[in-house]
Parts: structure tokens; sequence; C-alpha cells
């Protein structure tokens, strides 16, 4: 069986949540490691090698964070040291279902995961599908995103799928017209963009997700999906505009995750051969799932009856 490898790029942190009695408990998590996370959880790993990019510290949150992803079945062969840098926090505070986030990150190692030019071709070029998000893009100093988007650029031109979602986030950006330039430039080097319609229409004033969608595809996007919470996604795929309805969900706990969710499992079934349409209904089940548990990463073992085949 051919092994097809999906390598998830950005920034994972180590995150604190209120557990009890005002205590804290420690874990890992951030935009990218969660969809990589969902995608283990929801593939066959004889089928799917599911690899994170990115770079850590030497602190011992850092070697722990390494530990872990190995012991999850998570591959960690293209994560470089930094000796000089640590993992980057941050708290989640919940408001009823709805998550807010602090973060401490000005010394995360990730800020330079693009520095290694050689060393990021090399680990991309062994990809079949690339995943990265606007995040991503924002811890990255301006010449390192330059880099980075080059490399990506090449990688679509040899027929790598690349997948970004916008996750746009206002205070990680010195300006607001550097987001919206470099969210273009992500959907520039796109072959299949998963925004989320709330980010996309702030950015760039979409008077709704159809428009979204179309906006986006007119960058050179083969293939759009636009989420939009627990309304139906819209899907603009070979030309056509289509949706398809959330999955009915009762006893939300915590919605952190949710997109991230989402998009692992329309990777994860469009990997699998799924079309479109298909492979959107699944994601909602996935993410309807993940949002009736506390945290970002749920036990993997909680989707065994939704690994896709």
């Amino acid at each position: 069986m051919t092994v097809a490898t999906f390598i998830s790029i950005g920034e994972c942190m180590a995150e604190l949540q209120l557990a009890r009695d005002g205590l804290y408990s420690l874990g890992f998590g951030g935009d990218t490691l969660n969809t990589a996370w969902y995608m283990r959880a929801l593939t066959d790993s004889g089928a799917t090698a599911v690899e994170y990019f990115t770079a850590v510290g030497s602190d011992q949150l850092s070697k722990n964070l390494l530990g872990f992803l190995k012991e999850n079945g998570l591959g960690t062969r293209f994560i470089a040291e930094n000796p000089d840098l640590n993992l980057g926090l941050y708290l989640i505070t919940l408001a009823g279902t709805e998550r807010s986030f602090t973060y401490w990150r000005s010394a995360s190692a990730a800020r330079l995961l693009a520095e290694d030019e050689r060393h990021l071709r090399s680990a991309l070029s062994q990809a079949d599908t690339i995943y990265f998000s606007g995040i991503t893009l924002a811890i990255l100093s301006p010449s390192h995103r330059r880099t980075f988007l080059t490399v990506l650029r090449e990688m679509k031109s040899l027929g790598v799928t690349i997948v970004f979602d916008s996750n746009a986030r206002r205070k990680l950006w010195p300006t607001q017209a550097a987001m919206k330039k470099a969210v273009i430039a992500g959907y520039r080097v796109a072959t299949r963009a998963m925004p989320t319609f709330d980010d996309d229409s702030t950015l760039f004033g979409d008077a709704d997700p159809a428009a979204c969608a179309r906006r986006i595809a007119g960058l050179g996007v083969s293939e759009v999906v636009v989420k939009n919470g627990s309304e139906p996604c819209t899907i603009l795929a070979k030309g056509e505009l289509s949706t398809v309805e959330s999955h009915p969900v009762s006893g939300i706990v915590d919605t952190t995750g949710a997109g991230d969710s989402f998009n692992a499992g329309y990777m994860a079934a469009r990997m699998a051969g799924k079309l479109p349409g298909e492979a959107a209904a699944f994601a909602h089940r996935v993410a309807a799932r993940v949002i009736c548990g506390r945290g970002a990463l749920l036990d993997m073992a909680k989707f065994s009856d939704l690994r896709v085949r």
C-alpha cells in the first residue's frame, strides 16, 4: 500500500486551561497541531503519515511536546530545535461555551520554522498534502514569510495539494493591511482554501459565504470550503457552488478546535477519494463531536468509529 504524507505547518504551544478548584491543566495545542491531531485520529497510519513541521526550543516543555507527539503517532522528523528559544504558551478562558485566548509567544522557537530554506524545501518535497494557516504566516518575519511562500509555490507547481485556512487574528499582525496582504498571498499559493466566514468577511467585506468563496477562487484556488459555525458550509469546486448542512449537536461543552477538526475531517475524506460534498458532511460530524468535549485535543479513541477507510 502506498502511504500518503500529510504535513501540517505552524506553531504548537503549551496550553493552560482551568481544570477544577482554581487549578489549571497543562496540555498542548495550536491551530495546525489541532488539525494534525485529528488527521491522525481519523486516518489509518498504514495509509497516511501525519507529520508536524515546526521548530521547538531545548526547554523541558519542548522536550515534553516531542514526546507527546511521538506517543500519539504524529511524526517529528521535520521538527528543528533552536537552543536559544522556548515553546510558546497560551491560556484558554471560557465564557459559557465560547473561548478566548491569552498568549505568551514572543520567544517561541516556531517563529523560525522557515529560517532554513533548504530544510524547509527538503521536508515539503516529501508531502502529498501540505496544510498551513494565517497564524503560520503571522508568526514569521517578512523575509521568512517570503521564503515560506516561495517554497509552497514550488510545491504547488509540482502537484502537491496545498491547503490554507486564513484563520485571521488581528492581534498577531502589525497592521490590518499587513494581515490582508499576507492572507491574499496565502490564498495565491493554495490549491484548496478552508476559511471561516467571520474571519474573511471581517477582513475583506464579503457579503455572504458564496461571495467569499468566489473572491478566493478568483485568486487561483481550485477548491474553496467556507466554514460558517453552525450554519451550512459553502463549497465552490469545479466552478459550482453548493452548501452542506452542519451536523445536529446538543450538549456543547467547548468550541475550541471546531474549525481545526472540520479541516482535518474534510482533508482526510478528500485524501480518501471522497467528493467535496461527502467530505464536508463528514467534517461536520467530526467537528460536532469535538465541541462536545473540553479542550483542543480530545482522546483519539473517541473517533475510532469515524476513521476514514
